[in-house]
């Protein structure tokens, strides 16, 4: 074991990092805790205004010309800048009913239950994508799949890396940078490699660590994570969860004098189905019928029992959770941080894990790859103490693309003209009048012979196989009444039928990475 301890004084201020233990083996291998800077840099803060009885005002105040410095940027001193930092946990594949606050019987996750049971949890809240790759680039950047750049998995094999985001694309990460947020991505990222133009670091984190391809995720014990654009080797027996979860602790603890976005895509419980054998004891205890089982994905190991696995890793996540917010009480900080926990795409059916028999989906039909409800609709909770109504159980509609609104509205930075998302921050704060909301919701996706759909008021929309036939038919669901999609109304209602054509038609703008209408 070793410590390094690295002080650096300039004029007035100490700057001092503090880097956890870690272990390595004999060959230099990287085997535990990583190591983590406490930076006392001093964030850029604009200077902005709130509209008198806005929802802003509860959180932010008008900064006058004599508090900024010569630079125009703001001492980092809380009393200074009362706004709210922001850890955004997304949960890998995790469907729509597994945890307990949204009907799960299985298993329980108690503490995202205590975070729903102190903030708002939505109803009908959407990811951007049934994948991965384009809900976390809709995430990012506020475009629905008919706009954003990247729609799809993706394999660029001319960089050898996901299908990276231009570097000039505005993300969430810029706004928090923009307005003088400490920024850090700890998880997961899938948009671009090290050093290329999707590079995190290039697109608004300060910091990063995890995994760049979303390939290399498929195995939770990898044989490299990197930190930063430095590869770290790891010794193929390090549950790479463990070391998400420390980095991402460690960067919240050195940031508390100052605001900061903490952005946590953990890669639990996607298809892998793999944990600590310390999470898996008792419940293969409790489902030992499934002993026998034996399956693998990708280029992860095989797993026995991964239907016992599927709840210890469950477990695992939701112990995540509560370490975030037992840090942010030691810290002092808990009622100026937003909690947001939610998943970026529907359940999965891959390495073994049973959705139907633990019931992931919960009511809703379809999986991860399909745009019924259960590809598409997933949990969404907010925790902010004092600003969010507790308990508050709401039917909102709204999506992924909504999030860097929302963020703009809360740091106090311009809202973009040309994205397709409406700021939620007015349903956050009460505030119901002034929440503006969607005339439609729309996803596109390209795989299984292309698919479109849309949410329409109470209506779902779905064409499928639009690689052959674009014009196909439209089904129509009426999901006021009918959540699991069973009965399609598209012949007794031709009216909105053609309403969805429209809503298609104008949603999709041609894009030179993915064609939707293949000749």
């Amino acid at each position: 074991m070793r410590f390094t301890f690295l002080c650096r004084v300039s004029g007035v201020f100490l700057f001092f990092a503090l880097f956890s233990a870690f272990f390595l083996d004999g060959n230099g291998i990287y085997t535990g805790i990583l190591a983590a800077e406490i930076s006392a840099e001093k964030p850029s803060v604009g200077n902005f205004s709130v509209e008198k009885g806005s929802d802003r005002e509860i959180f932010t105040e008008s900064v006058s010309e004599s508090e900024k410095t010569e630079s125009g940027n703001l001492d980092s001193d809380r009393e200074k800048d009362s706004r709210p930092n922001v850890i955004f946990i997304l949960a890998d594949d995790l469907g729509y009913g597994d945890l307990s606050c949204y009907g799960q019987k299985h298993f329980q996750t108690p503490e995202i239950d205590s975070l729903a049971a102190e903030g708002m949890k939505f109803t009908q809240f959407y990811a951007g994508s049934t994948v991965c790759a384009p809900s976390r680039c809709s995430l990012m950047t506020g475009f629905h799949t008919g706009r954003c750049y990247v729609r799809g998995n993706k394999w660029d094999a001319k960089n050898e890396s996901d299908l990276p985001l231009p570097e000039e694309t505005l993300t969430v990460g810029k706004v928090f940078q923009n307005a003088g947020y400490k920024t850090g991505m700890f998880g997961k990222w899938g948009l671009g490699k090290p050093g290329g133009a999707g590079d995190p670091e290039n697109l608004g984190f300060h910091e990063f660590f995890g995994y760049y391809s979303q390939r290399d995720a498929h195995n939770y014990y990898p044989p490299f994570l990197y930190d930063g654009k430095t590869k770290i080797e790891l010794d193929g027996k390090t549950y790479s969860h463990d070391l998400i979860e420390q980095r991402a602790l460690a960067f919240i603890r050195a940031n508390k004098e100052r605001p900061f976005f903490c952005y946590m895509p953990v890669t639990i419980p996607h298809a892998a189905m793999q944990v600590p054998e310390e999470y898996m004891k008792s419940w293969r205890e409790k489902f030992s019928e499934y002993e026998h089982v034996k399956n693998k994905y990708s280029n992860a190991e095989e797993v026995k029992n991964p239907v016992a696995a599927f709840p210890a890793m469950m477990t695992r996540l939701d112990e995540t959770v509560g370490k975030v917010v037992n840090l942010l009480e030691e810290l002092g900080i808990r009622e100026n941080t937003i909690i947001i926990f939610s998943s970026d795409n529907g359940t999965h059916a891959e390495g073994g894990h049973r959705p139907n028999f633990f019931q992931s989906a919960g009511e809703l039909r379809g999986i991860k790859r399909d745009l019924t409800e259960g590809g598409v609709r997933i949990p969404m909770i907010v925790c902010w103490p004092r600003r969010v109504k507790a308990s508050e159980v709401n039917p909102h509609i709204a999506a992924f693309w909504d999030f860097l609104p929302t963020v703009c509205e809360i740091v106090g930075e311009k809202v973009p003209e040309n994205i397709d998302g409406l700021s939620f921050l007015p349903t956050l704060t009460g505030n119901d009048p002034k929440q503006k909301t969607h005339e439609y919701l729309y996803w596109e996706f390209y795989e299984g012979g292309g698919k479109q759909a849309a949410r329409w008021n109470h209506l779902k929309g779905i064409r499928l196989n639009v690689f052959k036939n674009p014009e196909g038919p439209i089904q129509v669901y009426d999901i006021s009444k009918d959540i699991h999609e069973d009965k399609n109304i598209a012949e007794e209602h031709p009216e909105f039928v053609e309403k969805f054509e429209q809503i298609f038609k104008e949603a999709h703008i041609p894009s030179a990475e993915f064609k939707l209408r293949k000749k």
